[in-house]
Protein backbone atom coordinates (compact mmCIF):
# COMPACT_ATOMS: atom_id res chain seq x y z
CA UNK A 1 0.00 0.00 0.00
CA UNK A 2 1.44 3.58 -0.91
CA UNK A 3 1.86 6.26 1.52
CA UNK A 4 -1.38 8.80 0.98
CA UNK A 5 0.99 12.26 -0.08
CA UNK A 6 0.48 15.29 1.48
CA UNK A 7 3.98 17.05 -0.35
CA UNK A 8 6.80 17.01 -1.89
CA UNK A 9 10.11 18.61 -0.83
CA UNK A 10 13.45 17.89 -3.25
CA UNK A 11 16.72 17.57 -1.95
CA UNK A 12 19.52 17.03 -3.89
CA UNK A 13 17.35 16.57 -6.53
CA UNK A 14 15.73 13.69 -5.07
CA UNK A 15 12.00 14.07 -4.40
CA UNK A 16 11.00 12.91 -0.96
CA UNK A 17 7.20 12.32 -0.21
CA UNK A 18 5.63 12.95 2.59
CA UNK A 19 2.95 11.14 4.68
CA UNK A 20 -0.17 12.76 6.35
CA UNK A 21 -0.33 9.36 7.85
CA UNK A 22 2.88 8.85 9.75
CA UNK A 23 1.71 5.07 9.17
CA UNK A 24 4.46 3.47 11.38
CA UNK A 25 3.48 -0.19 9.53
CA UNK A 26 4.53 1.59 6.06
CA UNK A 27 7.12 -0.90 5.73
CA UNK A 28 5.83 -4.72 6.08
CA UNK A 29 8.44 -6.55 4.52
CA UNK A 30 11.87 -6.71 3.26
CA UNK A 31 10.03 -6.33 -0.41
CA UNK A 32 8.74 -2.93 1.01
CA UNK A 33 11.71 -1.58 2.27
CA UNK A 34 13.51 -1.89 -1.44
CA UNK A 35 10.12 -0.85 -3.15
CA UNK A 36 10.84 2.21 -0.81
CA UNK A 37 14.40 2.42 -1.98
CA UNK A 38 13.79 2.49 -5.86
CA UNK A 39 10.88 4.77 -5.45
CA UNK A 40 13.62 7.36 -3.56
CA UNK A 41 15.59 6.73 -6.13
CA UNK A 42 18.31 4.66 -4.78
CA UNK A 43 21.09 4.14 -7.44
CA UNK A 44 21.78 0.11 -8.22
CA UNK A 45 25.13 0.37 -5.90
CA UNK A 46 23.23 1.52 -2.42
CA UNK A 47 20.71 -1.56 -3.55
CA UNK A 48 23.66 -4.22 -3.88
CA UNK A 49 24.66 -2.86 -1.26
CA UNK A 50 21.54 -3.49 0.85
CA UNK A 51 21.42 -7.09 -0.55
CA UNK A 52 25.19 -7.66 0.57
CA UNK A 53 24.62 -6.76 3.79
CA UNK A 54 21.24 -8.63 3.92
CA UNK A 55 23.19 -12.17 2.99
CA UNK A 56 25.55 -11.39 6.49
CA UNK A 57 22.68 -10.41 8.06
CA UNK A 58 20.63 -13.75 7.31
CA UNK A 59 23.79 -15.79 8.08
CA UNK A 60 23.38 -13.91 11.56
CA UNK A 61 19.96 -14.79 11.71
CA UNK A 62 20.06 -18.55 10.75
CA UNK A 63 22.38 -19.23 13.87
CA UNK A 64 20.85 -16.93 16.57
CA UNK A 65 17.67 -18.99 15.32
CA UNK A 66 18.80 -22.49 16.02
CA UNK A 67 20.38 -21.13 19.06
CA UNK A 68 16.92 -19.87 20.01
CA UNK A 69 17.87 -16.58 20.81
CA UNK A 70 14.84 -14.29 20.62
CA UNK A 71 15.26 -11.78 18.00
CA UNK A 72 12.65 -10.11 15.32
CA UNK A 73 14.26 -11.56 12.23
CA UNK A 74 11.79 -9.36 9.94
CA UNK A 75 13.00 -6.53 11.86
CA UNK A 76 16.42 -6.78 10.88
CA UNK A 77 16.01 -8.08 7.51
CA UNK A 78 14.05 -4.88 6.65
CA UNK A 79 16.69 -2.59 8.58
CA UNK A 80 19.14 -3.85 6.44
CA UNK A 81 17.38 -2.67 3.08
CA UNK A 82 17.07 1.26 4.48
CA UNK A 83 19.84 1.13 7.07
CA UNK A 84 21.43 3.33 4.82
CA UNK A 85 19.09 5.37 2.71
CA UNK A 86 20.46 8.75 3.27
CA UNK A 87 22.85 8.21 0.98
CA UNK A 88 20.94 9.42 -1.79
CA UNK A 89 21.10 12.46 -0.28
CA UNK A 90 25.04 12.17 0.45
CA UNK A 91 26.55 9.87 -2.70
CA UNK A 92 29.70 11.05 -1.85
CA UNK A 93 29.62 8.69 1.49
CA UNK A 94 29.23 5.43 -0.89
CA UNK A 95 32.56 5.31 -1.34
CA UNK A 96 34.49 7.93 1.11
CA UNK A 97 33.60 7.71 4.87
CA UNK A 98 31.41 10.20 6.35
CA UNK A 99 28.23 9.97 8.60
CA UNK A 100 26.33 12.56 6.90
CA UNK A 101 23.88 9.82 5.88
CA UNK A 102 22.68 8.64 9.28
CA UNK A 103 20.77 11.40 10.44
CA UNK A 104 19.56 11.82 6.95
CA UNK A 105 18.57 8.63 6.04
CA UNK A 106 16.42 9.11 9.61
CA UNK A 107 14.88 11.82 8.45
CA UNK A 108 13.86 10.76 5.51
CA UNK A 109 12.09 7.91 7.02
CA UNK A 110 10.55 9.41 9.28
CA UNK A 111 9.15 11.82 6.76
CA UNK A 112 8.00 8.70 4.41
CA UNK A 113 5.74 7.77 7.58
CA UNK A 114 8.39 4.84 8.69
CA UNK A 115 8.18 4.33 12.33
CA UNK A 116 10.90 5.78 14.72
CA UNK A 117 12.17 2.52 15.78
CA UNK A 118 12.91 1.33 12.23
CA UNK A 119 14.17 4.78 10.94
CA UNK A 120 16.70 4.84 14.40
CA UNK A 121 18.57 2.18 12.51
CA UNK A 122 20.02 4.41 10.04
CA UNK A 123 21.19 6.33 13.07
CA UNK A 124 22.08 3.20 15.41
CA UNK A 125 23.85 0.89 12.47
CA UNK A 126 27.01 3.41 12.49
CA UNK A 127 26.67 4.40 16.35
CA UNK A 128 25.89 1.75 17.90
CA UNK A 129 28.85 2.42 20.65
CA UNK A 130 27.40 5.63 21.79
CA UNK A 131 23.97 4.49 22.21
CA UNK A 132 21.51 1.92 23.96
CA UNK A 133 21.00 -0.59 20.94
CA UNK A 134 18.56 -3.70 20.81
CA UNK A 135 20.01 -7.41 19.51
CA UNK A 136 18.28 -6.19 16.27
CA UNK A 137 20.18 -3.20 15.75
CA UNK A 138 23.59 -5.15 16.81
CA UNK A 139 22.77 -7.40 14.46
CA UNK A 140 22.40 -4.66 11.99
CA UNK A 141 25.40 -3.35 12.48
CA UNK A 142 27.57 -5.87 12.93
CA UNK A 143 25.98 -7.63 9.58
CA UNK A 144 27.11 -4.08 7.88
CA UNK A 145 30.98 -4.94 9.29
CA UNK A 146 30.97 -8.32 8.42
CA UNK A 147 30.17 -8.25 5.39
CA UNK A 148 33.15 -6.18 3.53
CA UNK A 149 35.12 -8.57 5.70
CA UNK A 150 35.57 -6.17 8.78
CA UNK A 151 35.97 -7.82 12.48
CA UNK A 152 35.13 -5.27 15.28
CA UNK A 153 35.61 -6.81 18.61
CA UNK A 154 33.62 -4.42 20.51
CA UNK A 155 30.75 -4.50 18.57
CA UNK A 156 31.00 -8.41 18.26
CA UNK A 157 31.32 -8.50 22.02
CA UNK A 158 28.47 -6.93 22.70
CA UNK A 159 26.20 -8.46 20.74
CA UNK A 160 27.84 -12.10 22.16
CA UNK A 161 26.93 -10.82 25.91
CA UNK A 162 23.32 -9.67 24.83
CA UNK A 163 22.76 -13.28 23.49
CA UNK A 164 24.58 -14.37 26.77
CA UNK A 165 22.34 -12.92 28.75
CA UNK A 166 19.27 -13.51 26.34
CA UNK A 167 19.79 -17.30 26.93
CA UNK A 168 21.07 -17.27 30.52
CA UNK A 169 24.93 -18.55 29.84
CA UNK A 170 27.67 -17.20 30.55
CA UNK A 171 29.57 -15.09 27.80
CA UNK A 172 32.39 -18.36 27.00
CA UNK A 173 29.55 -20.98 26.79
CA UNK A 174 28.03 -19.16 23.33
CA UNK A 175 31.73 -17.60 22.85
CA UNK A 176 33.30 -20.25 20.34
CA UNK A 177 30.22 -21.02 18.12
CA UNK A 178 29.40 -16.97 17.11
CA UNK A 179 32.75 -16.01 17.05
CA UNK A 180 33.65 -18.81 14.27
CA UNK A 181 30.10 -17.80 12.96
CA UNK A 182 31.70 -14.62 12.96
CA UNK A 183 35.01 -15.29 11.30
CA UNK A 184 32.95 -17.51 8.45
CA UNK A 185 30.85 -14.39 7.29
CA UNK A 186 33.96 -11.89 7.17
CA UNK A 187 35.74 -14.85 5.49
CA UNK A 188 33.63 -14.20 2.68
CA UNK A 189 34.22 -10.74 2.26
CA UNK A 190 36.63 -10.64 0.04
CA UNK A 191 33.88 -12.12 -2.81
CA UNK A 192 31.48 -9.64 -1.81
CA UNK A 193 33.05 -6.61 -2.00
CA UNK A 194 33.71 -7.71 -6.17
CA UNK A 195 30.50 -8.30 -6.49
CA UNK A 196 30.02 -4.92 -4.75
CA UNK A 197 31.65 -3.05 -7.31
CA UNK A 198 29.54 -1.51 -10.70
CA UNK A 199 26.06 -2.95 -8.61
Amino acid sequence: MQPRIKDRQTVSGYTLKRTTSGDSSLLHSQTDAFELLKTMGAPGHLITHAKLVGEAANALLTTFEKLNVPVDSEFVQTAVVIHDIGKIVHPQEMSTPGSNHEPQGEKMLLDQGVSPKLARCCLSHGRWHKMECSLEELTLALADTLWKGKRIDALELKVIDLIAGHLHKDRWDVFPQLDSLFERIANEGDSRLRRSIGG
